[in-house]
Formats: C-alpha cells, structure tokens, sequence
C-alpha cells in the first residue's frame, strides 16, 4: 500500500481538505470552517485536529502520511514563510514549522493561487504540459505560472500576480490592492458587473440587463449568449483587456497553454474566445499558438496542488 498525503486549501471562509494517494487519486475530502477570530490562531490546530480525526478513522497510520500540504491565501516563499495572510489575520511566520508544533508530519506550503495551478498541470485541465498559465477569474484576477514544471513563486511567493498588470492609465477607481487601472478591475466577474453598470448608465440603448434581477458575470455572458448589443459590447472588452494582460504574460513566459478557470469561465468556450482572438492581436509571434482551454478541477484544484507540492517536496529531499 503507498503512502497517503493530505492537501489542505486554507480560505477566508473555509479549509478545504483532500486525503490522497501518492498517485494523486482522491480518497475523501471535506471542510472545516476558518476560525480567523484572534489572528487567526486557531485555523492550524484546527487543521491539524481534523487530520488526526481523518488518520484515527481510517485504515492507516500517521506513519503512512507523507505529508501535509497547505495552500494560503497570500505570499509564501521556498522556505515555507508565509509574508501576510490580511484576511487570515497573519503577519509574517514560518508555516511549516508552526505547523509540526501540532502534528508531527513533513508539512509543506505554497500560495493558493500557484497551488491551483499546480494541480491543474499536474491532474486538470493542463494536463501534460510543463509550461502553462492558470488565470482564475472569480472576484479577482487570479494567476498561477509554471516553467518546467515548476511554480513561478518569486522572491517571496509573490509571483503570479498578473490580475495586478497595470493596463489601464485612465482608470480613476481604485483596485482592491489599492492602485488604479489593475487587470482585475476588467477582467474579474467583479470587473465585468462594474462595467456593465457603468455601460448601462452612459447609454439609453435597450438591453435585458437593465431587467436583471441580479447584474453580474453570468448575467451578462447569458445576455451575450441571447444577442444582446450592449452586453455583448461589454463582453468584447472584458475580452480586449485580458487577451491584451494575458499577451504580456505570455511574452514573458512563452507558455504551451493558458488554463482559465474560475466562476467567469463556468459560461464556456465564449470567454476562451473573446480571450484568444484579442490576445493575438497583441501577442509576439512566438506565442501566438499558445493554446486555451478550461480549467477542469473547479474549487478542488487547490487541494490537488497542495498535495503536489508534498510529493514534490519529498522526491527532491
């Protein structure tokens, strides 16, 4: 019997857990709520209670556990240090070293949106490649880099950062990282409903939106889809702002494949559309057959990525 591994996605909201093989097949998982009450002090013995509960009920001991693998949502860096978690409320510590003073297991960490990534390339939609882009579009812009097979985590887990591209000087409202004209203000389903709004108030041209009951991404992709004029001009420049901010990554990168995942792509092959055909128009040639695809293993790449990073993080000590 082969040795198990625990990936472990830890959110603002909730933890998600995933016991796997070391061949990467999912054996169980579930949640935990994140308790980020007094600095977060208690998501790790949490976490590490709940993994105990799991090797207790199971058929097998902590000795059969590889590792634990923990994705945060903020920089961490290859020497396991996570530099600021706002909505966790941590600051700056060693997370692999915290985490043995609760479980005695290899722990091994990473930032979530590079964990994602990794368990994209390694079990999802980019499958195969070893140079490939993972943009998540939910309520930011997301992005995970892999070169060779392995994450692009800079410096200081930083990396990756592309929702954060400068590519508007006109913008005049504020990012949530607190600059103007980010990638995310555009291309994020948060980006979308703010320019749908603002489309909606500079023009009296009829459109089903202005009956929605709920003005966001999906109602403006459904819109799209239905033949709506003004929705569809939305969508066009959704899609012209990120194929230009995914043509500057990849002039960077030169990646085999752009995995776009996220709530935005649930509406399907017409972002990876508006996307592709805008990002050509921007893109070196050497880029230009990079390929677009969507992302496969939805909220559960986390838990994927993160124990990759274990299995990773054991063949190389």
């Amino acid at each position: 019997m082969g040795r198990k591994v625990f990936g472990v996605d830890i959110g603002g909201t909730t933890v998600k857990m995933g016991l796997f093989t070391d061949q990467g097949e999912l054996l169980d998982k579930w949640e935990i709520p994140t308790r980020t009450e007094n600095g977060g002090e208690n998501i790790l013995p949490d976490i590490a209670a709940s993994i105990r509960e799991k090797i207790d009920s199971g058929d097998f001991g902590i000795g059969d556990v590889a590792g634990i693998g923990l994705s945060v949502p903020g920089p961490v860096d290859d020497s396991g240090i996570v530099h600021k978690c706002v909505n966790l409320g941590w600051g700056e510590f060693d997370i692999s070293h915290k985490m043995r003073e609760y479980i005695d297991l290899p722990v091994f960490a990473g930032n979530d949106a590079n964990a994602a990534a990794l368990g994209e390339v390694w079990k999802g939609g980019g499958r195969g490649c070893r140079n490939v882009v993972v943009v998540t579009l939910g309520t930011g812009v997301g992005g995970g880099i892999i070169v060779n097979g392995k994450v692009l985590s800079g410096s200081i887990g930083a990396g990756g950062e592309i929702g954060h591209i400068h590519i508007n000087d006109d913008e005049t409202e504020k990012c949530g990282c607190g600059k103007k004209g980010c990638l995310e203000q555009y291309g994020s389903a948060t980006g979308i409903a703010r320019m749908a709004s603002a489309a909606l108030a500079a023009s009296d041209e009829p459109s089903v939106l202005r009956n929605a009951e709920l003005l966001d991404a999906k109602a403006v992709f459904d819109a799209v889809k239905a033949g709506d004029k003004l929705a569809s001009e939305v969508a066009e420049r959704f899609g012209e702002i990120l194929g230009k901010g995914l043509s500057i990554v990849a002039d960077v990168t030169n990646p085999e494949m752009f995995v776009i995942g996220g709530g935005v792509s649930r509406a399907g092959q017409i972002v990876l559309d508006l996307i592709q055909k805008n990002y050509l128009k921007y893109v070196f040639h050497g880029s230009s057959g990079t390929e677009f695809v969507l992302a496969t293993l939805g909220n559960d790449a986390g838990i994927y990525g993160s124990a990759k990073l274990v299995l990773d993080g054991v063949a190389c000590s």
